[in-house]
């Protein structure tokens, strides 16, 4: 389908959405939430799709926030209700069965933040800034921030970041683990697709599966988290796709994934 703020392409197994809002940096409106989640529905349903990358057009920003001028007409209502829609768009991508890694291009600045939290993966340019300077407008970060970022960083970097506002760049993104790489920005979709590709020679059962147990048991007592894991352990030795790779490896050959 068509879209006005985002850009969709697919080629040899990967999914890539671009938000292309350049003039704005790509900040996040609500027509720009819409389509991201649409277009994240339509690559879930393409069996040719393996993998997404997320990024922004242009060399300055991943996205650089939300619209402020949207920002500026909300209230307790109609904000918690943005707040609830931003939300739904960044669990959507947390929980999706399909790797999804962001390709962090320059600004990534509270929603920006918040989206690439959500990515199961943040590979960052070596330009790239990121923060939640949501304090600075007298709000607070409402896609998630506040709690991705705590579990992501820890509460005591979370902290400082969010009641300080303060952009940092991508080689302390890195230092604090909120990013897993940083690279020339020449080279940043090149490594978002490398990496991508050694995903999904993966079964794409186990890779679902495994981002299941992950996020689901991330949050539980390790006893929890390990019934979690043995659940879906179990559901995976049912799968067409462990027999199909254990045999495999016995016959020394490369497996034939169906997804089944």
């Amino acid at each position: 389908m068509g879209y006005e703020n985002i850009i969709t392409n697919e080629d040899q197994g990967l999914g890539t959405i671009t938000v292309n809002r350049p003039e704005k940096l790509n900040a996040l409106n609500n027509q720009t939430v819409k389509e991201l989640h649409s277009a994240f529905l339509d690559f879930r349903a393409n069996p040719d799709v393996k993998a997404v990358i997320l990024t922004g057009s242009g060399d300055k920003a991943f996205i650089a926030g939300a619209d402020i001028g949207e920002l500026a007409k909300l209230d307790s209502e109609s904000g918690r209700i943005y707040g609830l829609n931003g939300q739904e768009m960044t669990k959507q991508i947390e929980n999706y069965p399909k790797p999804v890694i962001a390709a962090v291009n320059g600004f990534a600045l509270g929603g920006g933040t918040e989206v690439a939290l959500a990515c199961h993966v943040r590979i960052a340019s070596n330009n790239a800034k990121m923060g939640q300077p949501e304090v600075k407008l007298g709000l607070i970060p409402g896609f998630g921030g506040t709690q991705r970022l705590a579990r992501l960083v820890g509460k005591g970097q979370a902290m400082e970041l969010i009641l300080t506002g303060k952009m940092i760049s991508a080689q302390h993104a890195l230092e604090i683990g909120l990013v897993n790489q940083v690279v020339a920005q020449g080279d940043l979709l090149l490594t978002c697709q490398n990496l991508a590709n050694e995903m999904i020679v993966n079964g794409p059962l186990a890779l679902e599966y495994a981002i299941q147990a992950i996020n689901r048991g991330l949050d539980k007592t390790l006893d929890e988290g390990l019934l979690v894991e043995a659940d879906l352990f179990g559901k995976a030795c049912l799968t067409k796709d462990s027999k199909e790779g254990t045999l495999a490896f016995l016959e020394k050959r490369k497996a034939d994934f169906k997804g089944h």
